[in-house]
């Protein structure tokens, strides 16, 4: 009765689903792999946004890098702006609105720290300067989240040169760094307040949204594993439905050759 699985056709598609088994475990299992590794990240990012701020140097030092578990800690520093050395980031959103946002180095006695103090709307052409308010004169306390050094491996925005003077696509500390009279730390300050808060002022930045915690991974992984019994079940279905038809067949025959006597 089952002889036909032996077919050409039948071991063709026995193939198939013996290839499709291991294909969606292994897909089902890379994307458990992000929504845990996206929890994680969600939920380091939420405990480093709820903790008490702490002075900036104990988490960064001048020439250093962000490590990622530091990643939005609430930071505090206390310094002077330098408007001299301000930049603008070209190219940033806000509630859907391009803009820029504005950097200025604080510097303090421990090195100088990149503070990202807003977001402002763009100029009248994509390469008129934008209107940006002065930061506060004589000593502040900024206090704002600890970001890594922007690179274009971790946002993918490709640097370039030939922008307006002091336009810039990257907050890459480094990189700046190399055109500031003083060391600089490794990364920089998303400012969420200062004291004292001076006059009119960037938009600060709205804090990262965390999402749901890679919560869409771990549906596609589920989906891939459920993909692994239909793969199974529709090829235990059309095993029943041939050997159904072949029984109906011959049942046919039988009656056929009976009447014939």
């Amino acid at each position: 009765m089952y002889r036909f699985l032996l077919s050409r056709r039948w071991v063709g598609l026995h193939l198939l689903v013996l290839v499709l088994i291991p294909a969606f475990f292994f897909l089902g299992r890379w994307q458990w792999g992000r929504f845990e590794e996206r929890s994680a990240d969600s939920a380091r990012i939420t405990a480093n946004l709820a903790a008490a701020p702490v002075p900036l140097d104990r988490l960064d030092r001048t020439g250093a890098s962000v490590p990622e578990r530091d990643r939005y800690r609430l930071v505090t520093a206390t310094g002077r702006y330098d408007p001299a050395h301000e930049l603008v980031v070209r190219r940033r959103t806000l509630n859907s609105r391009v803009g820029f946002y504005v950097v200025t180095p604080l510097v303090t006695p421990q090195g100088a720290v990149l503070v990202n103090r807003g977001w402002v709307p763009a100029g009248a052409t994509a390469d008129a300067p934008p209107q940006v308010p002065a930061p506060p004169t004589g000593e502040v306390t900024v206090t704002g989240r600890l970001r890594p050094a922007e690179t274009q491996d971790n946002t993918g925005i490709r640097n370039r040169s030939g922008l307006p003077s002091g336009q810039i696509l990257l907050i890459d500390t480094s990189r700046i760094a190399e055109g500031l009279p003083y060391a600089v730390f490794g990364g920089f300050v998303e400012l969420t307040a200062q004291q004292p808060q001076g006059g009119p002022a960037p938009e600060l930045l709205p804090p990262p949204d965390v999402g749901a915690g890679g919560g869409l991974n771990l549906a596609y992984a589920v989906q891939w594993w459920l993909f692994i019994g239909i793969a199974v079940g529709g090829w235990v279905l059309l095993v029943r439905r041939e050997a159904r038809d072949l029984r109906t067949e011959q049942a046919s025959q039988a009656v056929t050759v009976r009447a014939a006597r």
